[in-house]
C-alpha cells in the first residue's frame, strides 16, 4: 500500500484550493493508499485583512475515510516549518503532493520542500493550479523561481499552466506526458491532467427548480456568476454585458453567488483597521496599481446600470451544502474572466450538468468547444459577451454533452495516473 502525504489548506478552510486539497486525499484514500493531509494553520501573512476559515459548512467532509489531518504549518512561523518537515518525514510517505497557487507562499512550501529532498526518499509533486497569479508583484518572480526549482515532479492542468513554467525555467530538461514516466536527476517530469469534476457537490434529486425560483426571485432564464467575488474573474463585464441583455428580454436574470474577497472582517474593528492599513502600505511597494483590487466594488454597477430587478445577489460565503440550489436553479455558468487557469467553478458545474460560457483566455478553449458543450467570447469585449449570452438563448446546449465531458475528468482516474495504477 502506498503512503502519500497531499500538502494544502485543510478541511477548516474555504475556497477551491481547500475543496481540491481534499477531494484529492479522498480520492488516493479510496484506491487504497494510506492517505494523509497536512495543513496550514495560517495560510498567508498574519496582516492580510481576510478571514479564510470556513464558518458556513457543517457536514464532516472526512467522515467514512481512513484521511488523517495535522494542521501545523503557519505561514508566519517558520518553527513550523521545520516541524511539518519532521511529520511528513515521520509519516514516510512513497509522494508528498504540495498544492501551488501563489508566489507569496513560496517561501515556505519552497523550504519545506527543499528539506524533505534531504530527509525524505519521497517523491516531491507539486500540483500547480497556476505558476504566477492574477496580482504580479516585484518579489514573486524570487519567490517562485525558489519553490518551483524543488520538485521531482509537476503536474499541470493546462497547456498554459506547462508554457509559463518553461518561461520560468528555460534550460529545464521537461518530460511531459498524460502518464506516468521514469524520473531522473537530470530530468523535470510534467504529468498533464486536467481539474477533476467536484463529486463533494451532489445534485439534490427531488429538487424543485421552479420553486427554488420563485424563492429566489428568477425569472425564466437563469445565468449565474458563482464563486469569490475578485477582479480577474471579470464580474463587472457580467453585469454590463447581462445589462445590455436585460435591456432587451424581460425574461432573464442573473443570479451572483459569492463572497466579496476582502470584505470579511468587521471593519469596526480596531484589529482590522491596522491590517488594512499595514496592507495596503505594503500593497502600494509590492503590487502595481492596475493590480490592486481592494477597491473592486462591482456590484454597484447593478444599480448604476439600472437592473435591479432581474439580478439577485447573495453575496456571502454559501456552505458546502448550500451549492448545489444555485447550480440547480441556474441554466448557464458564466465565466468571464480576465485571465484563467482551470477553473473550479467550471467543475462544479460539470457535476450539475451545467453548461458554461466563458471567455477565450486560459485553459478554456482546451475544456470549452464553441457551439457543443459551451460557448465563447472574447476578452474584454462586452458585445462579444452580450452575443454569446443571446447565442446560448437561442441555441441552449444539451445537458447530455457536459455529462459526455464530465465522464473523462474524475477524480478516481485522476488518483489512478497518481498512483501509477
Amino acid at each position: 500500500m502506498k503512503k502519500i502525504v497531499v500538502f494544502g489548506p485543510g478541511p477548516q478552510f474555504k475556497g477551491g484550493i481547500a475543496n481540491y486539497t481534499l477531494s484529492l486525499a479522498k480520492a488516493l484514500d479510496k484506491l487504497g493508499a494510506e492517505t494523509h493531509i497536512v495543513s496550514w494553520t495560517q495560510q498567508y501573512p498574519s496582516i492580510i485583512p481576510r478571514d479564510y476559515i470556513d464558518r458556513s459548512s457543517k457536514k464532516n467532509l472526512l467522515e467514512g475515510t481512513k484521511i488523517n489531518v495535522q494542521y501545523i504549518t503557519n505561514y508566519n512561523n517558520p518553527l513550523s516549518w521545520k516541524k511539518t518537515v519532521d511529520a511528513i518525514r515521520e509519516i514516510n510517505p512513497d509522494a508528498a503532493i504540495f498544492q501551488w497557487a501563489l508566489a507569496v507562499q513560496g517561501l515556505p512550501i519552497g523550504y519545506i520542500a527543499k528539506k524533505l529532498k534531504r530527509v525524505c526518499k519521497c517523491e516531491i509533486i507539486f500540483d500547480l493550479h497556476v505558476v504566477a497569479q492574477k496580482e504580479v508583484s516585484v518579489i514573486d518572480k524570487g519567490l517562485i523561481r525558489y519553490a518551483l526549482s524543488k520538485p521531482h515532479t509537476f503536474i499541470v492542468h493546462s497547456l498554459k499552466t506547462f508554457d509559463e513554467l518553461k518561461e520560468i525555467f528555460p534550460n529545464y530538461n521537461f518530460i511531459f506526458s498524460d502518464k506516468r514516466q521514469q524520473i531522473t536527476d537530470n530530468t523535470k517530469f510534467i504529468l498533464k491532467l486536467y481539474h477533476p469534476v467536484y463529486d463533494m457537490f451532489v445534485p439534490d434529486p427531488n429538487f424543485d427548480k421552479e420553486q427554488v425560483k420563485q424563492e429566489l426571485g428568477l425569472r425564466s432564464h437563469v445565468f449565474l456568476f458563482f464563486g469569490f467575488i475578485r477582479k480577474y474573474k471579470g464580474l463587472h463585464n457580467v453585469i454590463r454585458s447581462f445589462a445590455k441583455l436585460a435591456n432587451e428580454r424581460d425574461d432573464v436574470s442573473l443570479l451572483i453567488v459569492g463572497e466579496s474577497f476582502w470584505n470579511t472582517l468587521d471593519s469596526n474593528k480596531l484589529s482590522t483597521k491596522i491590517k488594512k492599513n499595514l496592507f495596503g502600505l505594503i500593497k502600494k511597494i509590492l503590487i502595481r496599481k492596475d493590480d490592486d483590487e481592494s477597491d473592486y466594488r462591482p456590484l454597484v454597477l447593478i444599480d448604476e446600470l439600472g437592473i435591479r430587478d432581474q439580478v439577485v445577489v447573495v453575496n456571502r460565503y454559501v456552505g458546502n451544502e448550500e451549492v448545489h440550489k444555485y447550480f440547480q436553479a441556474a441554466d448557464c455558468n458564466v465565466l468571464f474572466y480576465l485571465v484563467a487557469t482551470p477553473s473550479g467553478v467550471e467543475s462544479i458545474a460539470y457535476n450539475f450538468k451545467l453548461p458554461s460560457i466563458a471567455t477565450r483566455v486560459g485553459h478554456f478553449p482546451e475544456t470549452i468547444k464553441h457551439g457543443y458543450n459551451g460557448y465563447l467570447a472574447e476578452s474584454e469585449n462586452i458585445e462579444s459577451m452580450y452575443e454569446v449570452m443571446k447565442e446560448f438563448l437561442k441555441n441552449p446546449i444539451p445537458r447530455e454533452r457536459i455529462e459526455e465531458q464530465a465522464k473523462n475528468m474524475s477524480w478516481q482516474n485522476y488518483a489512478k495516473t497518481i498512483l501509477d495504477k
